[in-house]
C-alpha cells in the first residue's frame, strides 16, 4: 500500500503535483489573508502558502499557531526561487496533530540556559544536521569494519579493576563493593580476539575528568577495534583509512547539513587525497621547537596547547608516534629497539581539533605487564583474568580507540564538543 504522506525532501524531489507532508512548524508570519508556515521534519523544510479563502473554518486557528506545533498539510508543490528551500506547497487540507505553547528556545538564550532547554533544543537545524553526521560517523565505521572481517563485541562498563585513568576514573557503589565505570574496553576486548579475531565496539566511556573546558565530556562515546596477528603498521594504516571512510562518506551523504553549518568543505581535500604525516615523538619536540618556540623536556606527555600548534602545520591528520613509555597505559607494547618507548601512536586532528584516535600494539610479555602495573600503583593480582590471555595461546595483536564525539566535532567545524550529542554530560551538567 502506498503510504499516504511522503517527506518534504520526497515531495521537493516530486517536484510538482499533489503531496502530503506532516511536521513541525519551524517559522511563521503572513496577514489577515495569507499565512506562511515553514515546516520541519527530520529530512528538509519547506514553506506552506494558507490563503484565507481556502481556509474560512480553520483560519482562527491557523492564526494562532505557534513555532513547533505539529501539523499535517495536504496541497500542491511546486518550484519557487523565492521560497526558503526553492519549493513551496499551496496547501489545500489542514490537520493541526499538537498545538504549541510559546516556544521557550530563541537566539538570545546562553549556553547554560540552552542546555537546560536541550530536550528542546535538539530540535534546532543545526542540532538536527549534526545529529545526521554523527549517524553517518558511526555507520561508516561500522561499514569500514565489517567490509574487513571485524565482528562487533560488547564489554562491560562495571569493572573491578582500571585499565588506565587513575584519578579520572568513576567509582561506583555496587552493593556495596567500590567498583568502576569503564573508560575503555581494552581489559576485555582483548580475551575476544582469541575467539573472534578482529572485533571492534561502538559504545560509552565515562571519565571523572574535572574540567570546564569545551574539549571535555564525562561521558563520551569510544570506538574501538582490537585484531589479532595484526602489527604496528596496519593499526596505523587502518586508523587512516577509517578517517577518510568517515569523511568521504559525510561529504557524500551531508552536503545539505555541513552547508547549514557553514562548514568548509575545502578543507577536507588534503584529507582524502593526501597521506597523513607519521612523526615519532622525538621528531615532533624538534618540530615544536624549531616552528613554534616551545621547548619540551623528553618524558612529558603533548598538552593541549601543544597538539594545537602542531595541528595548525598540518592541513590533514597526523600521527603521532612512539610516545616515552611513562606517559602511556600499561598494556602497550615496548618498542623493542628502544624500551624507554611504546609501539603506540595518536592521531591529532587539524585545525586544532586535539587526538582523535589512540593506538597501540599490545605487551604480551606477564612480566613486563606487572612490573607495568606497579609502577602506577596498582595491584597485579587484580588482573590474573587479562594475564590468562598471555598463558594460552598468546599471540602479536593490537588495536585503536577513536574519539567519536572529536571526530565529529572536526568534522562539523563546531566549537563545542558538548554540541557533538544530544544530552552531554560534564562535570556540571547532569541533566535534563
Amino acid at each position: 500500500m502506498k503510504p499516504e504522506f511522503i517527506s518534504i525532501k520526497e515531495a521537493m524531489k516530486k517536484g510538482k503535483g499533489g503531496v502530503a507532508v506532516r511536521g513541525w512548524v519551524h517559522r511563521e508570519r503572513g496577514s489577515n489573508a495569507l499565512k506562511f508556515i515553514v515546516l520541519r521534519d527530520s529530512s528538509e523544510v519547506i514553506q506552506c502558502v494558507f490563503e484565507k479563502k481556502d481556509f474560512e473554518k480553520q483560519w482562527n486557528e491557523i492564526d494562532k499557531l505557534q513555532i513547533e506545533a505539529s501539523i499535517k498539510v495536504w496541497g500542491t508543490i511546486k518550484g519557487d526561487k523565492r521560497a526558503p528551500s526553492g519549493y513551496e506547497i499551496h496547501a489545500e487540507k489542514l490537520e493541526i496533530v499538537g498545538k504549541s505553547e510559546d516556544f521557550p528556545i530563541n537566539k538570545d538564550l546562553n549556553e547554560e540556559l540552552l542546555g537546560d532547554r536541550r530536550h528542546l533544543w535538539i530540535r534546532s537545524r543545526k542540532m538536527t544536521s549534526i545529529l545526521k553526521i554523527r549517524d553517518t560517523v558511526l555507520s561508516a565505521l561500522r561499514d569500514h569494519w565489517h567490509k574487513k572481517g571485524f565482528y562487533e563485541y560488547h564489554s562491560p562498563s562495571i569493572l573491578g579493576m582500571q585499565a588506565e585513568g587513575g584519578a579520572t576514573l568513576f567509582k561506583v557503589d555496587y552493593f556495596g563493593k567500590p567498583l568502576y565505570l569503564a573508560q575503555t574496553w581494552q581489559l576485555h576486548a582483548e580475551p575476544g580476539i582469541f575467539s573472534l579475531e578482529k572485533i571492534f565496539t561502538i559504545q560509552p566511556s565515562f571519565r571523572a575528568e574535572k574540567s570546564k573546558t569545551s574539549r571535555h565530556l564525562t561521558e563520551f562515546w569510544h570506538a574501538e577495534m582490537e585484531a589479532a596477528w595484526e602489527n604496528f603498521e596496519y593499526l596505523q594504516d587502518d586508523a587512516e583509512e577509517a578517517i577518510k571512510e568517515i569523511v568521504a562518506k559525510v561529504l557524500d551523504k551531508n552536503k545539505e547539513e555541513l552547508k547549514i553549518l557553514e562548514r568548509d568543505v575545502k578543507k577536507f581535500e588534503p584529507v582524502l587525497k593526501k597521506s597523513f604525516p607519521r612523526l615519532t615523538y622525538d621528531e615532533v619536540l624538534k618540530i615544536l621547537d624549531d616552528k613554534a618556540k616551545m621547548k619540551i623536556s623528553w618524558g612529558k606527555d603533548l598538552r593541549t596547547i601543544e597538539e594545537d600548534k602542531l595541528s595548525n602545520l598540518y592541513d590533514t591528520p597526523i600521527i603521532v608516534t612512539r610516545y616515552p613509555k611513562v606517559v602511556k597505559a600499561f598494556y602497550m607494547k615496548e618498542d623493542p629497539k628502544n624500551p624507554k618507548v611504546v609501539l603506540g601512536f595518536d592521531m591529532i586532528a587539524p585545525e586544532g581539533y586535539g587526538e582523535i584516535v589512540g593506538a597501540s600494539e599490545r605487551e604480551e610479555n606477564i612480566d613486563k605487564l606487572k612490573k607495568n602495573l606497579k609502577a602506577q600503583g596498582e595491584d597485579p593480582s587484580k588482573y590474573e583474568f587479562y594475564f590468562d590471555t598471555r598463558k594460552y595461546g598468546s599471540v602479536p595483536h593490537g588495536g585503536y580507540g577513536m574519539g567519536v564525539e572529536r571526530v565529529i566535532s572536526w568534522i562539523c567545524g563546531l566549537d563545542n564538543i558538548k554540541d557533538t550529542m544530544p544530552f552531554p554530560r560534564t562535570m556540571t551538567r547532569y541533566s535534563p
